[in-house]
This record gives C-alpha cells, sequence and structure tokens, in this order.
C-alpha cells in the first residue's frame, strides 16, 4: 500500500514503484515524511489525544457558570415577584428546602443540560453568528416544554405567572449574558489577538492569499493565518511579498506543529484533487488539529448555503437571493411605519437642528442632492445642509485633495463645512431627513449607500446594487462608512443585496447605535 501524506501533493513514484520520490521546488532539503496509519483506534471514553486549540475550554467554562447563574437568578426574581410562588409544594412555609433546591439548582441545572444537549456550548458556535442564539432559543422551548410535560406528570399546580417569568427572565439573562461574554470575548481578540484559532493556509498562492484577506478582515472571527503551504510549488511564490511565512513540499501536519498552528484551512482548487483531502482527514485524526476547507465561494451568507450529501459526495447548494416576496413586503411595510414614527418623534429635534442651522450660515435647512435608487430611478434626497451655501462653486478647487477614491469625493477637514454641520455629521444628524425619502418609498431603512446621479458609474457589478431600495444605513455605515475604499464599499454593498434578510436589517440598525454613538468615520 502507499504511503499517505499530508501535504495534498500526489507522490511522484518512478517507473517500477519500488519508492517514492517528493517533487520539492525550494532549494531547502526536506525531510522524508514518515509512514503513518490511516487514522487512530476509536474509543468509547477518550479521545486519542486533546484539541491543540484550548481558548474555548475557559471560555466554555465562564458560560457554563454565567447561564447557571442566570437561571437561579431568574427563579429568585420570580420568587420574590408573586407570593403564590410556592404553589404547588406543601410544606414549603415550615420547610422550604425542597422547594430552593428545584428553584436555584435543579432548575438551573436542567437549563445547562438542556442548553449542551443543544450545542450551545460547541465550540464551532461560539462567538461568531447568529448560531449560539438560535441554540440559546431553542433550548428555551425545551425546558419550557419540559417543566409543562413534569408539571402535567406529577399533578403539580404551579403558579404560571411564577413559572412564566422564571423561563421567560432565565432566556434573557442568558441570551444577555452570551452576549457580553461575546463582547469581551471579540475584544480580546482585536486587542491582544488571543483567543483565536491559529491557521495554516493550504493551495495555490493566489487561493491562498484570498483566503487570507477574507479571515483577516475582522479580527472578532478568531482567526489567523501562520503560514502557507503552496501546493504549486515554493516557485510560484518568488519574489512576491506575502503576509506570512510560504512554505512548499513539506509535510503539512509537522508543519502546522512547527508554526505553532492548530487548524489546517484547505483553500479552493487543493481540495479537487481525488482522494487527498480524505487522506489528510485520516492523518489529523487523533492529532488534536482542526480540518477546514474553504470553497471557492466568497461573499455568500450561510443561510444561502446548503450542504447536500450524495454517495459521499458534499454538495454545496446556493440558494437563489430573496429579492421578492412576504419578506420584502414586510420589508417595506415596516420600513415605512417606523418612518412616519421617527418623523412625528422628531419634529422638536427638527426644529431646533433648523434653527441652528439658520444661525450658523443663512440658507436653506434642507439640502437635495440627485441620487439613483431602486432600478435606477433617480430621486432628490433629504438632507439637513452641512455645508456654507457656495460650497458647489468651492469643490473644483478642492478635487485634488479627495481623502477617498471611487465616485464619492470626502475631506476629513472640509473647509465647506460650518461648526454646526460638523457636528451634524459626526453625530450623522444630518442624515434623519432621509426618513421623508423612507416613507415616500425611495429609501429604505437598511440598504446600499445612495449614490450621486450625476457622476455615478453604474456598469457592471456596480448596477447589481440597484436592485433593492438604498438605505439610510448599511452595511457599509457599520464597516468604517468614509473610512472604506471604493472597492471595499461597493463589496459591502453587492453581499447585502446577494444576503439581506429581515434578521440582518435588524442586526445592522442595532450596530449603527453604537457607530453612530463612536462617531467611526463620519466626516
Amino acid at each position: 500500500m502507499g504511503e499517505v501524506t499530508t501535504s495534498l501533493q500526489r507522490p511522484v513514484t518512478n517507473e517500477g514503484r519500488s519508492k517514492l520520490v517528493r517533487h520539492v521546488d525550494s532549494f531547502e532539503i526536506q525531510p522524508p515524511t514518515p509512514n503513518t496509519h490511516n487514522g487512530v483506534p476509536r474509543s468509547a471514553w477518550a479521545r486519542a489525544r486533546r484539541r491543540v486549540s484550548r481558548w474555548h475550554r475557559p471560555y466554555t467554562a465562564i458560560l457554563l457558570l454565567l447561564d447557571f447563574s442566570a437561571a437561579a437568578f431568574a427563579s429568585w426574581i420570580a420568587i420574590q415577584l408573586f407570593d403564590q410562588a410556592a404553589s404547588g409544594f406543601s410544606g414549603t412555609k415550615q420547610d422550604p428546602t425542597w422547594f430552593h433546591t428545584i428553584s436555584y439548582v435543579l432548575l438551573p441545572l436542567g437549563w445547562v443540560v438542556i442548553l449542551w444537549g443543544n450545542r450551545a456550548y460547541d465550540r464551532r458556535y461560539l462567538g461568531l453568528g447568529p448560531d449560539e442564539y438560535k441554540r440559546v432559543i431553542r433550548a428555551s422551548v425545551t425546558v419550557a416544554a419540559s417543566v409543562s410535560f413534569l408539571a402535567f406528570a406529577t399533578v403539580t399546580q404551579l403558579s404560571r405567572f411564577t413559572v412564566g417569568t422564571a423561563l421567560v427572565g432565565a432566556a434573557l439573562l442568558i441570551l444577555w449574558g452570551r452576549f457580553v461574554a461575546r463582547w469581551a470575548l471579540h475584544y480580546i481578540r482585536r486587542q491582544a489577538g488571543q483567543a483565536a484559532h491559529r491557521m495554516v493556509l493550504v493551495g495555490t498562492l493566489p487561493e491562498c492569499l484570498e483566503v487570507y484577506a477574507a479571515v483577516t478582515r475582522s479580527p472578532s472571527a478568531g482567526l489567523m493565518p501562520v503560514a502557507i503551504h503552496l501546493t504549486n510549488g515554493y516557485a510560484a511564490a518568488r519574489g512576491m511579498p506575502t503576509p506570512v511565512p510560504v512554505y512548499s513540499g513539506r509535510d503539512v501536519l509537522a508543519l502546522v506543529r512547527e508554526v505553532g498552528g492548530d487548524t489546517i484551512a484547505v483553500c479552493g482548487s487543493a481540495s479537487a484533487e481525488p482522494g487527498e483531502l480524505r487522506r489528510l482527514a485520516w492523518q489529523l485524526e487523533g492529532s488534536g488539529v482542526d480540518l477546514v476547507v474553504a470553497p471557492q465561494l466568497t461573499d455568500i451568507a450561510g443561510p444561502r448555503v446548503h450542504i447536500r450529501p450524495i454517495e459521499g459526495l458534499p454538495l454545496l447548494h446556493v440558494e437563489e437571493p430573496t429579492l421578492s416576496g412576504p419578506a420584502l413586503l414586510a420589508k417595506n411595510l415596516l420600513d415605512r411605519v417606523a418612518a412616519g414614527l421617527g418623523l412625528l418623534l422628531l419634529i422638536p429635534l427638527f426644529l431646533a437642528v433648523g434653527v441652528a442651522i439658520r444661525i450658523s450660515d443663512p440658507g436653506p435647512v434642507f439640502f437635495r442632492q440627485p441620487r439613483v435608487g431602486h432600478e435606477g430611478r433617480t430621486f432628490r434626497v433629504w438632507k439637513f445642509r452641512t455645508m456654507y451655501v457656495n460650497a458647489e462653486e468651492r469643490l473644483a478647487s478642492l478635487v485634488d485633495r479627495n481623502d477617498t477614491d471611487g465616485m464619492l469625493f470626502k475631506m476629513k477637514e472640509d473647509p465647506r463645512v460650518f461648526p454646526v454641520g460638523r457636528f451634524l455629521r459626526a453625530t450623522s444628524l444630518d442624515e434623519l431627513p432621509q426618513l421623508i425619502n423612507v416613507l415616500w418609498g425611495e429609501m429604505s431603512l437598511v440598504g446600499p449607500r445612495p449614490l450621486p446621479a450625476d457622476d455615478g458609474d453604474f456598469l457592471g457589478d456596480v448596477r447589481r446594487r440597484l436592485l433593492v431600495r438604498p438605505g439610510m444605513t448599511g452595511l457599509w455605515q457599520v464597516s468604517g462608512r468614509s473610512d472604506l475604499s471604493w472597492d471595499e464599499s461597493v463589496r459591502l454593498d453587492l453581499y447585502y443585496v446577494d444576503n439581506w434578510s429581515l434578521a440582518y436589517d435588524l442586526s445592522i440598525l442595532w450596530r449603527t447605535v453604537g457607530v453612530v454613538l463612536a462617531r467611526k468615520g463620519a466626516y
């Protein structure tokens, strides 16, 4: 039987196939790959070797403590609120030990067990994406059903208000605890670079660099590439600057241990070699090293991708974007209602801002400019005026001082902006009149940024952003706003068009609050 290699390169044999010859394109003398077995013996009692990545262990322990404490605290709140909390438990006034044991020990312990059963502590879902919260909600439903079944089976007349308060309160507190814990985890990852997976990227150089750019775009994701292993030879990387060291012709598992990695990411076409990926998975059994596959499929949200295995072949099925139907109708209805209520509530603020603008610079309170909207239709956007009335005439002399690339002109210290206007821009108050555009159906609360109609180039991929209404906020606003390059802004807009959902809109609106308060990228 031939030798198993973890290099994702086919061993080249001589004519007699009497010995294996490794093809190496570097000048280094490479040690021979040791003979290895195909996997490790199975054990029902223990893992052959602990995982190399261990950041999730203390994090999981903290979550266990937070979840247990949240459930116990919710029980305490319910008991304090209702006098009939102990109904159904006889002799509680004389000896409340059993009642308190159930409320403060057994019920919180049941929460933890059911959360564990719903894989709410699975390291693959911790710290990123909505799956962790979905599993907590699913566990909450299970706990409620279990308590109802036990009360029915034991014919216990429990206080419905007490039980409801305890269960709903526990669910909300657990979700809040998870949110705070995730925020702390992201802060540690951004500031200290800790609690992250150290990845070795395997594939061709362009594929590895593309994956590198994708995973490092968000430090809070916890993916840190530390090395690249080329499958097409070291010569492909000679003379090219790379963000991490590049290797070739090495045993991948040995390389992972050498650079202190804990994850192997197979990029693009490297996973297409028949049998090699499966042999690599065999080789990693018992090593504690994780294996992930990064297909040549980018900017596609998780809900649109489904794995459908057929005869051992995992097929990635990509659903079409949701650009019509009930979800879009609900989005439009939500936009109109929120815009109408917002305009009514903000009338006093609008009056105050209008007076401040007129005092700062005599002229109109509002600034209206043609923008390109849904399906290429032109509309006039509403904004509070933040520049002097002769701003357009002064633009020609400032074009060479543009701080951004692409279509939009932005300056961090634009002399055309008067002091009150600078405050309005920093706090994003100048955008509030766009609620009028939302109410009229020209814009949405969330969507791609509306671009000027006079100098817009809506050819090629950029035109796809016109499939949805432009938004007052969007991915571009919560991801950097004016600090983003033109290409990055377009990428974010196209990502939103292809992957939007009502839940995603609510998430962006929530993130917008934090960005506005922090005044990130606003000038």
